[in-house]
């Protein structure tokens, strides 16, 4: 069975900018490559932060800024400030970046950028070496897999080769990325071990129960036999 991974999804080609590299040659790169941030790399190659159009904004928003406000304001501001007055990728970048390595899950990488409220993660190998860069976008191409692949898949990786069971003792339907499974297994503790397979076969969005069992094995007296 196929468990997607960063790797699977990320770009590999990634643009990339230096810290030193000028505020204008960053914002001209985002305008050419139609992308909205670049990985900032220090002098050994490793991930410094990430210049994203949302940081070269700050200039714009600052523009003209007098800098009279209260105690709170400048505490506050203090960091805008700093980055609409930058004029390098590196003084106007939001650092640390927030990375993730290349066998992460595509779940643990859209866990990931909710949590840090990010639109994409630098991919980072042990050294700390940039070797790709995931966004949401990649993450919702695991879900654009057909339907009939999605099924194929359930049925030869699920049922054939891990639970040696097919058709016509179950049934697998797939209907926009919802997969219901019907029919009867041998024990209960199957049923619930398909359910979870079959949830993280690449495209598959939920997941609906049908099936039945003969054997309720949760349920069976273990007794000692030694007593």
């Amino acid at each position: 069975m196929t468990h997607q991974t960063v790797r699977d999804v990320m770009t590999h080609d990634v643009v990339t900018v230096e810290e030193a590299t000028s505020y204008k040659t960053v914002a001209d790169l985002l305008a050419d490559r139609q992308i909205s941030a670049v990985p900032v790399l220090d002098a050994d190659g490793r991930v410094a932060g990430v210049a994203s159009e949302a940081d070269l904004l700050q200039k714009v928003e600052w523009k003209g800024d007098t800098g009279v406000d209260t105690i709170f304001d400048r505490l506050r501001h203090r960091d805008e400030r700093a980055k609409a007055a930058g004029s390098t990728a590196g003084e106007v970048m939001t650092s640390p970046a927030v990375t993730i390595a290349p066998e992460a899950s595509v779940t643990a990488a859209a866990r990931l950028m909710d949590r840090a409220k990010v639109k994409r993660l630098p991919v980072v190998d042990s050294s700390g070496q940039l070797v790709g860069i995931v966004s949401r976008r990649d993450l919702l191409r695991v879900f654009l897999q057909a339907d009939d692949v999605i099924r194929a898949e359930v049925i030869d990786d699920v049922f054939h080769r891990i639970l040696w069971t097919e058709p016509p003792y179950v049934s697998v339907e797939v209907e926009d990325g919802i997969v219901t499974l019907a029919g009867e297994l041998e024990q209960r503790s199957l049923v619930d071990i398909a359910v979870r397979l079959t949830a993280a076969v690449g495209g598959v969005v939920s997941v609906v129960n049908d099936l039945s069992y003969r054997l309720d094995d949760r349920r069976l007296d273990v007794r000692n036999p030694l007593l």
